[in-house]
């Protein structure tokens, strides 16, 4: 392939999409950009294609370690105080090399590769599956700062883990893949994104399963409906019954007939905006 090429593109979804064949990687807030290791040298571009290595120079040395032929996709990012700082970021990007270069010791970057559309043996995979690709990324893209792979989960439970514990770190949301699905190139709808933005919120009015190990919500949506909530993920289960206790009300059931224990003060919690409007209802955070 001859670089610059047309980068993935990723559309808005406002619903967790779930079932087999899915992955789910962390949205990052940072510039997109792809690393070119040549065989004598590396080069950044943008994701227009506008070359950025001079700008980039802590990324693009230690990318020399990268085996010649590999092309990656990702973004760079820089973390402050714990957290990604897009500020920092931008700072860095329109920076002059000579200012670049001080700002690099202050604010250095990182890079998080989240595909491999080069292979140094295979050569252009962007027809290969992302099964392919992801095991190819791991291959030639080692754990060690400041070039570094994206993690990437294929259970939707684990997915919504990292929605909450990721945010607080500065992560937008969450990256929608199919395992079996090609590099999509210069258009929309082959990669997914959910944005923390993309929630409202909704009062608990019960529960369903035992009160130390509530399996479902009742809430309450805006329009006023009660609903059932698919299975909650552990870290929002373990709240959920931090604050029930027992002794709470009698059994009530949604308008579908699902049983439920009601819940007089349920706290607040945050669901996936989308799912309102659909059978479904996924609860990712228990507000405080």
């Amino acid at each position: 392939m001859d670089p610059p090429f047309d980068v993935a593109l990723t559309q808005s979804v406002d619903a967790l999409p779930t079932g087999p064949g899915l992955a789910y990687e962390p949205k990052y807030d940072g510039h997109r950009a792809t690393v070119e290791r040549t065989d004598s040298t590396v080069v950044l571009r943008s994701k227009t294609g506008r070359e950025i290595t001079s700008v980039w120079m802590d990324l693009a040395v230690p990318a020399m370690s990268l085996r010649p032929g590999v092309i990656l996709d990702g973004e760079i990012v820089v973390y402050r105080g714990g957290a990604l700082d897009f500020g920092a970021v931008q700072q860095r990007a329109a920076s002059g090399h000579a200012r670049g270069r001080s700002l690099a010791s202050d604010l250095p970057a990182s890079f998080v590769a989240f595909d491999l559309v080069q292979h140094p043996e295979e050569g252009d995979v962007r027809s290969r599956p992302y099964r392919e690709r992801r095991a190819w990324l791991l291959e030639e893209v080692s754990a060690d700062p400041p070039i570094q792979p994206t993690p990437m989960t294929t259970d939707a439970d684990e997915a919504l883990v990292w929605w909450e514990a990721m945010r607080a770190q500065g992560v937008e949301g969450l990256v929608i893949k199919t395992l079996g699905g090609p590099y999509p190139g210069g258009s929309r709808g082959g990669w997914l994104k959910l944005r923390h933005a993309d929630t409202v919120d909704c009062r608990v009015v019960g529960y369903a399963g035992p009160v130390a190990r509530p399996t479902h919500l009742a809430v309450e949506l805006p329009d006023g409906r009660i609903v059932l909530s698919r299975r909650v993920s552990a870290p929002v289960r373990l709240r959920i019954a931090a604050l029930a206790g027992p002794g709470q009300g009698g059994r009530e059931r949604t308008a579908k007939g699902e049983p439920y224990i009601a819940w007089d003060r349920g706290p607040l919690v945050e669901v996936l905006a989308g799912t309102t409007r659909h059978a479904t209802v996924t609860v990712v955070r228990v507000r405080e």
